[in-house]
């Protein structure tokens, strides 16, 4: 398609009608914010989570979404799900890789379960589901993969080695697959955010006077909104940034400038 016939109206650029998005972590936090925003943009929805509550938020956001159960860290599972999605809906437009974890310790005290936990969920389930979708993206010639990473990807948190670790895991994993997929009609980014204000950022670890002696580091004050980083999500995949691939999107209030 050259530039000229390329449609650039708002309208057109950031509406979701007839795509098929996959959330994983669609259950509650980012997922869930994210999947309320591109069902109101129009897309139709799969979400995945190991919290049956996703069945329910699929349900609530009405129209034809679908909700499935599964661990993104096995493989049988991540196949079945992609799998079912193609037969429902034929397709699949949009990959958000969401669902993550954080379990800390100082980093002498990590144990290799903690570390392959961390990494089981954070890296190898979106390496599971990038590769599953991807293919089938492949096959349309067409797609939009979305990793979310993290500030600690890029700098140091205290307690963080293996959340740290997996999450510059999924940096170096977006740069290989918007390489390998770029000209083949798929772009692979990822969004970097600081602690959010979900149960599993704000609500946990950064919880109390942790959480607010970190606001005081972070230039604008405040930790994020999941809306704010759906927003984010909603950009990458829209019809504005047909030309953003290999990034990372970093929403963290100016954290990592300082």
């Amino acid at each position: 398609m050259g530039l000229g016939s390329m449609d650039f109206q708002f309208d057109s650029v950031f509406n979701l009608e007839g795509k098929v998005a996959l959330i994983t972590g669609g259950a509650a936090g980012i997922g869930k914010s994210v999947a309320e925003l591109f069902a109101d943009r129009g897309a139709n929805l799969v979400l995945f989570d190991r919290n049956p509550a996703v069945l329910d938020v699929a349900e609530s956001l009405g129209g034809s979404h679908l909700g499935l159960v599964g661990d993104v860290s096995i493989e049988k599972d991540v196949i079945a799900a992609v799998d079912q999605a193609v037969e429902t809906f034929s397709r699949i437009d949009i990959l958000i890789n969401n669902a993550g974890i954080g379990p800390l310790a100082a980093a002498e005290d990590t144990s290799v379960d903690l570390w392959d936990q961390t990494m089981a969920v954070n890296l190898r389930g979106a390496f599971l589901f990038a590769r599953q979708v991807g293919k089938q993206m492949l096959s349309q010639k067409s797609g939009r993969v979305v990793n979310l990473a993290s500030q600690a990807a890029i700098v140091g948190l205290d307690r963080h080695l293996a959340y740290c670790a997996s999450k510059a895991g999924i940096l170096g994993m977006t740069n290989v697959l918007a390489m390998e997929w770029g000209g083949r009609g798929i772009t692979v980014n990822s969004i970097s955010p600081t602690v959010v204000d979900t149960a599993l950022g704000a609500g946990g670890s950064w919880s109390g006077e942790i959480g607010e002696r970190f606001k005081q580091k972070v230039p604008v004050g405040r930790f994020a909104q999941p809306q704010e980083i759906a927003y984010a999500a909603l950009y990458l995949v829209s019809g504005a940034a047909a030309m953003i691939n290999g990034e990372n999107i970093v929403v963290d209030g100016g954290y990592t400038a300082t």
